[in-house]
């Protein structure tokens, strides 16, 4: 990673890339709509209600895999002081809050034809939520330092802390009764959904992670950018007045 150290050279690969990533979550989300909406047939239980599925488990994974990944950069900022960790971790955090936002709001969706309830504490459902607030923390965390170096050291930790509600989140059907039903994907013996069922699921969770890698991009750009003006106003802030002036007066060098 840390050939990404240099800002510049991420940024040359990040301009190469967000090209790629912008059509690829065009053309998944076109694709992985098309057959979610009109090629994969109804659930013989929950009817056409299952197609809240292929916007709340892709949203799911997502909102574990943010997190996972702002963790890995708390990590790599505090004990390697990667000089990207913190803006990643920065930029990514309100990415990962929408999606788990998108997933606790479809899962109320689902939830309520389902169980006859909006919400219900359920294990998986309470460590979303949980998982949820560890992402309003951290942005309101950093934020509320004069220090933005504390800020952020602040936020590291409360990162490596809160990752340990990642795990609980995909384990706590297998750990505890559950309204959610276990694995039936990620599993030691194969997926056990119908393949009509699974293609449009991996192509929209294709179409999210497409999604996340251009709008990341785009938001540690705006990082980068932000803290160059800031180094460009601390450097005009330290000169004399007089020499500020005068290089900005016509014909003088």
């Amino acid at each position: 990673m840390h050939q990404f150290a240099n800002p510049a050279r991420f940024m040359r690969i990040a301009g190469m890339a967000l090209p790629w990533f912008s059509v690829a979550a065009v053309v998944l989300f076109a694709t992985g709509l098309f057959f979610a909406l009109f090629d994969s047939p109804p659930d013989y239980q929950q009817s056409e209600t299952v197609r809240i599925m292929y916007v709340h488990v892709p949203a799911a994974w997502m909102a574990m895999f943010v997190y996972t990944s702002l963790a890995v950069a708390a990590a790599s900022s505090l004990v390697w002081k990667h000089p990207l960790a913190d803006l990643w971790a920065r930029a990514n955090a309100p990415l990962g809050a929408g999606f788990t936002a998108i997933c606790l709001v479809t899962g109320m969706l689902w939830g309520k034809p389902m169980w006859g309830a909006w919400w219900a504490w359920d294990p998986r459902l309470t460590s979303v939520l949980v998982l949820f607030f560890l992402y309003l923390g951290y942005i309101a965390l950093v934020g509320a330092f004069d220090d933005p170096e504390r800020g952020l050291k602040a936020g590291n930790v409360l990162l490596l802390v809160g990752a340990v509600n990642v795990p609980i989140i995909k384990f706590s059907v297998d750990w505890w009764n559950s309204l959610h039903q276990p694995a039936s994907v990620l599993r030691m013996d194969g997926p056990a959904i119908d393949p009509s069922m699974l293609l449009p699921l991996l192509l929209m969770w294709g179409a999210f992670m497409a999604l996340f890698g251009a709008l990341a991009i785009l938001r540690l750009r705006s990082e980068l950018m932000e803290r160059r003006l800031s180094a460009l106003r601390l450097t005009l802030a330290s000169q004399p007045a007089g020499s500020r002036s005068s290089s900005n007066e016509p014909g003088l060098s």
